[in-house]
């Protein structure tokens, strides 16, 4: 896994599937049942001028209940892990979201940034469940950008599988526990 090694921490959990699947509602039952107060850290970006995807932010925020805390933080969701109270559940949506902020790093810098993900996580005193998106099931992107958060997305994925407790794949409005229905993938 390189630089970063799995640790004992407060809990990894998560959730992916492809658009539409379900997944943000799994996760938001997950979270609601966990016992504890929900700091909801949404990582996409605010794009005032985007009506479709304001739309999209409005059917979320209408489905979180009005006592669970809001940040919206975009691309700095490192810095957001460092200050989120121990006491709260965080419900992180999405990583495709914040690396949709960071497509632009050249490789290093990527592999820097994605370093600094994976420590923040792993030094947060609270337990966290990221919202993940699945991508490549189908056509292969006809773009390099597609191609590139396809890629990223995968491989980041796979790099925070080792430190989950728990892994759900919701697909047609059904989740999956990964962790009961699944073995792990050997390294080469």
């Amino acid at each position: 896994m390189g630089v970063v090694e799995q640790r004992a921490g407060a809990g990894l959990t998560l959730v992916s599937g492809p658009s539409r699947s379900g997944k943000s509602r799994w996760a938001e039952h997950l979270v609601a049942n966990s016992g504890r107060p929900v700091l909801y850290i949404a990582t996409g970006a605010v794009a005032a001028d985007d009506p479709a995807w304001q739309q999209r932010l409005q059917l979320h925020r209408r489905r979180r209940p009005g006592h669970w805390a809001t940040w919206e933080v975009e691309g700095e969701l490192e810095s957001a892990l460092g200050r989120a109270p121990a006491d709260h559940h965080l419900l992180i949506d999405s990583l495709g979201t914040w690396l949709a902020h960071h497509l632009d790093l050249n490789a290093d810098a990527w592999e820097r940034r994605q370093l600094g993900l994976l420590e923040a996580l792993l030094s947060c005193c609270a337990p966290q469940l990221i919202v993940t998106e699945e991508t490549g099931w189908g056509v292969v992107p006809p773009t390099v950008i597609g191609g590139r958060f396809r890629d990223r997305l995968g491989g980041l994925q796979q790099r925070l599988q080792p430190l989950a407790q728990a892994s759900w794949l919701v697909i047609q409005g059904r989740a999956m526990d990964l962790h009961a229905l699944s073995q792990p993938v050997p390294d080469p």
